[in-house]
């Protein structure tokens, strides 16, 4: 189980409740930005992996979405440089915001430049290729499938594809490949549903960023129409879990 935090206050408090390992989200810290997702850059991110890197002892992958660029040097450099500021891992995905998917061999291509500069570090970094099909508007377990396939072959460490949403779903694509698959968990599947079908990693996205956002609005909705202050009363042991920030 591998949670994305949104800020380093949410990374303390992920680590002070024993999780092992974090994942940014592109679209959580888009919207710390007040941007949506898509809509941040390569320094940006870079800056956010640092502040992370500095909040915890963790181990941290970063959502690199497409890498900031559509061709495959993009994808080197974004490795490059998260790597630089204390990443262990990343992933980049198929998915160009300007163009669409990108094609197979194209995709591919991007992911062997990825594991390139990956394997240049001098450290080991996990690399995970990202088939974003399904959840962009083609949602076709073949695509998914060729696609990861591809990527195997490419040198991906793990292979994820959001957007499988049945048990049956993520076990053909686990049966599919050899490498290691994550899956982007959804409210109708339990952990151990997910891992049941093949699963090796889960991890939330930007799901625990809306949690809070969602707290955030219902209290202020009932403060703005009826005056009702109580969620006001949440006490939360921040002294704990902020207590012993990383040397």
């Amino acid at each position: 189980m591998i949670p994305n935090p949104w800020d380093a206050g949410s990374a303390r408090v992920l680590a002070a409740l024993g999780f092992r390992a974090l994942a940014t989200t592109s679209s959580g810290f888009a919207f710390t930005l007040g941007r949506l997702d898509g809509d941040v850059t390569l320094d940006e991110v870079v800056g956010h992996v640092a502040a992370l890197d500095r909040a915890t002892d963790l181990p941290l992958s970063v959502d690199l979405e497409n890498g900031y660029g559509p061709d495959p040097g993009s994808a080197a450099l974004a490795i490059t440089r998260v790597a630089e500021a204390g990443a262990v891992g990343a992933s980049i995905e198929d998915y160009d915001p300007a163009g669409g998917l990108y094609d197979l061999e194209r995709a591919a291509e991007r992911v062997v430049a990825a594991v390139g500069a990956a394997r240049r570090l001098g450290f080991p970094f996990m690399l995970t290729a990202r088939a974003e099909n399904h959840i962009r508007g083609n949602p076709h377990l073949d695509d998914t499938i060729a696609r990861l396939r591809a990527f195997e072959e490419a040198g991906a460490d793990v292979l994820y594809a959001p957007g499988l949403r049945s048990v049956e779903e993520i076990g053909a694509v686990c049966q599919a490949v050899s490498k290691p698959v994550n899956v982007l968990a959804l409210g109708g599947l339990s952990f151990d549903e997910i891992t049941a079908a093949g699963a090796r990693r889960v991890s939330v996205g930007g799901g625990l960023t809306w949690v809070a956002l969602k707290a955030m609005v219902d209290a202020a909705g009932a403060i703005r129409d009826t005056g009702d202050f109580s969620a006001l009363a949440a006490r939360l042991p921040l002294g704990d879990w902020l207590a012993s920030p990383p040397e």
